[in-house]
């Protein structure tokens, strides 16, 4: 058995979700007050922690027959920036280790999706399908990863 832990940070997580909604808020024509309704600010921290809760859960269910040992994440009434999720993952021994950075960067981008999906709901109706099917486009793209083995290779006799 091999083990892999992937760790996603939330403030990074949450940087790149302020970048997005940033971007979408600026390019947006036609919609004068689309900058200051879909960006995200600290304010708005205490709803995207909501949503924070929510990804770490939903991955948790999609990896729980791999997991050692996983971060806690209970609702919070505050934001703990530096509460990251992390879990440990048992693999089979036949498990490719060179595809743990390509997960680990697959599970950071379902993070951001899943977040900024969330959060359009509220701001950007339109394109908040788009960002969900994104979400799970990427963690199909993680278990697929994770399912992958290596071929089996012949000991020479």
């Amino acid at each position: 058995m091999v083990n892999i832990t992937l760790n996603v940070n939330k403030v990074y997580v949450y940087d790149e979700v302020a970048k997005t909604t940033t971007y979408a808020g600026i390019k947006m024509q036609g919609d004068e007050s689309a900058y200051e309704r879909i960006f995200t600010t600290d304010a708005d921290r205490m709803m995207l922690e909501r949503f924070w809760a929510e990804a770490c859960s939903a991955t948790t269910e999609q990896l729980k027959q791999f997991i050692v040992k996983v971060s806690s994440h209970p609702e919070s009434h505050g934001v703990e920036l530096g509460n990251n999720y992390v879990a440990e993952l048992e693999m089979s021994s036949s498990f490719d280790t060179s595809l743990t950075d390509s997960i680990q960067s697959s599970l950071f981008s379902f993070f951001v999706s899943y977040i900024v999906s969330k959060w359009y709901k509220f701001t950007n109706k339109t394109e908040a399908d788009s960002y969900a099917l994104e979400a799970t486009n990427m963690m199909d793209d993680v278990m697929r990863k994770i399912y992958h083995r290596k071929k089996p290779r012949r000991v020479a006799v």
